[in-house]
C-alpha cells in the first residue's frame, strides 16, 4: 500500500498479467536504486529471469565508480544469453556512436524547446522524449531529426503555439512517464508553458555524451560507467549539490518563472529533497510549488486547482513587476 506506484504497478501487472510484455520478457533488469526496488526484485525473480543491477550511493568517490564498472561487466553474460547476441568491440563502439547521434538530436531539440514563445506544447515534448523507451533508439533519433527540421521551419515562420503570454514553468521532481502526464497536462491547460523538464525521463534524460579517452574495450565501459554516475543528479546518491547548480542553470536558460516539483506518492528519495529545492528557489526569487500524485485520476481536481493557483500566482507576479495593478 505504501511502495512508490512504479513498484506497484510493475509488481500488480505481473502478478495478474495485465501486460502482456511482462509474460514474454526474456529478460528484467532492475536497478537497486531505493528499498522498495530491493524488494520488487525479489518477487520479479520468483517468476521471471531477473538481473540485479546494484547502483553506488555516491558520485564522486572511485571505488564506486570501479564497483559500477564491475556491475556493467556483470551484466554482459545476462544480456548476451538473453538476446542471442555476443558483445564485441565492435558492436559496443557502434551502439555508442548511434546514442552520440540520439544526443545531439536531443540537443539541438532542447535548444529549439526553449526558445520563446515556445514553438512546441510542454505535453508534446514530454511524450516525444518519453517515446524512447518504446522505441529503438536509431528509429527514434531519425524521427527526432525530422522533428527538429519541422520546429526549424517553424522558427522560421515565426509559427508558435500562441500569441497570449505564459508562465514558463519548469517541472522537475519524480520522472513523470506516459500514459501518466496529468500534471503536465494541466500546466498547458491552465494556460502555462512547460518549457522545462529537469526529471530523468525529461531534459536530463539523454544529456552528457559519453567522453571516450582509452578506446580499448575496458575503457569504453569505464566511460559508459562514468557518463552515467558522475554527473548524475538523481537524489538517489548521496551526494547531489549537482542538482541545484543544474536547475538554477536550467532556469537561466529556459527563462523560468516557476517550478512545479512532482512527488509520486511514496517516492521518499524526491520528497526529502523538495525543502532544499524550495529554499534554493526561495533564494533566486523563483516560486515553487510542490505537488504530490498517484498514477490514478481521483486527485486530479484537487491539482488542477492547485497548478492554476500557481499560474494565477506567477501571473500577478509578472504584472507587479511591470508596475501593473
Amino acid at each position: 500500500r505504501d511502495a512508490c506506484p512504479l513498484v506497484k504497478a510493475i509488481a500488480g501487472f505481473k502478478e495478474i498479467g495485465g501486460i502482456p510484455i511482462y509474460e514474454n520478457v526474456s529478460l528484467m533488469v532492475v536497478p537497486i536504486t531505493c528499498d522498495c526496488k530491493k524488494k520488487l526484485a525479489q518477487m520479479l525473480n520468483d517468476t521471471s529471469n531477473v538481473h540485479i543491477m546494484h547502483v553506488p550511493s555516491a558520485t564522486n568517490e572511485d571505488e564506486m565508480l570501479e564497483n559500477y564498472v564491475d556491475e556493467l561487466y556483470d551484466l554482459i553474460p545476462s544480456l548476451e544469453k538473453a538476446t542471442g547476441n555476443k558483445l564485441t568491440y565492435e558492436s559496443l563502439v557502434n551502439a555508442v556512436n548511434m546514442v552520440g547521434y540520439a544526443q545531439h538530436q536531443f540537443s539541438k531539440f532542447l535548444k529549439l524547446k526553449r526558445l520563446n514563445p515556445p514553438l512546441i506544447r510542454g505535453t508534446h515534448a514530454m511524450a516525444i522524449m518519453n517515446s524512447l523507451s518504446y522505441m529503438d533508439m536509431s528509429t527514434w533519433a531519425n524521427c527526432l531529426e525530422k522533428i527538429n527540421s519541422e520546429l526549424e521551419q517553424k522558427h522560421k515562420n515565426n509559427d508558435i503555439i500562441s500569441n497570449k503570454k505564459q508562465p514558463r514553468i519548469l517541472l522537475t521532481g519524480s520522472p513523470i512517464i506516459f500514459p501518466n502526464i496529468k500534471v503536465p497536462l494541466l500546466i498547458d491547460e491552465m494556460g502555462g508553458a512547460l518549457v522545462a523538464d529537469e526529471t530523468c525521463m525529461g531534459d536530463r534524460y539523454m544529456y552528457d555524451p559519453v567522453a571516450i579517452t582509452d578506446y580499448s574495450f575496458d575503457g569504453i565501459l569505464r566511460s559508459l560507467a562514468t557518463r552515467y554516475i558522475r554527473p548524475c543528479s538523481c537524489p538517489t546518491f548521496v551526494d547531489n549539490d549537482k542538482r541545484i547548480h543544474r536547475l538554477e542553470q536550467m532556469i537561466i536558460d529556459n527563462e523560468v518563472e516557476g517550478v512545479v516539483y512532482h512527488v509520486l506518492r511514496g517516492c521518499l528519495v524526491y520528497d526529502f529533497e523538495y525543502q532544499m529545492i524550495e529554499d534554493e528557489m526561495e533564494k533566486i526569487g523563483i516560486p515553487i510549488v510542490r505537488v504530490e500524485s498517484d498514477y490514478n485520476e481521483e486527485d486530479i481536481e484537487q491539482l488542477r486547482i492547485r497548478i492554476e493557483a500557481f499560474i494565477e500566482l506567477i501571473k500577478l507576479k509578472g504584472s507587479e513587476s511591470k508596475g501593473v495593478v
